[in-house]
């Protein structure tokens, strides 16, 4: 018995350490851009448009956006993209752009103030909202 249930818990820390951990994001903002980890799904669909008078600019990161509207959004791309169809027709509002990767994301984020994203590494020079 004893034998038993050391070979099971062998067999599960090996499946374990095989298991990949989940990655860590970040939310970032431009660093004169104050906006609270609550506001960000509200600020990704267009419900918060200004954080202390300045304009939200929201960005898109392409190879992380399926992950960030899952686990942020929780919401698929599909959705995404007929709550910003409407958005465009009912309030003139423009879907936010999207960048190839981090460095893009970062680069845009630093330069425009209102700027919020999301990047798959450790980002410096941009507030850091949270992490996911």
């Amino acid at each position: 018995m004893k034998a038993s249930l050391a070979r099971y818990v062998l067999a599960l820390l090996v499946l374990h350490a095989g298991a990949p951990a989940l990655a860590q994001h970040f939310v970032i903002t431009h660093p004169g851009t104050t906006l609270g980890a609550p506001e960000v799904r509200d600020a990704f669909l267009g419900e918060k448009q200004f954080a202390n008078g300045v304009k939200l600019v929201p960005v898109d990161s392409i190879p992380l956006q399926e992950e960030f509207l899952g686990r942020m959004l929780n919401i698929d791309r599909t959705r995404y993209n007929a709550i910003w169809t409407k958005k465009a027709f009912r309030d003139g509002l423009v879907q936010p752009p999207q960048k190839s990767g981090d460095n893009e994301v970062l680069d845009f984020v630093r330069r425009t103030p209102g700027a919020v994203g999301y990047v798959g590494t450790q980002p410096t020079g941009v507030n850091v909202v949270q992490k996911y």
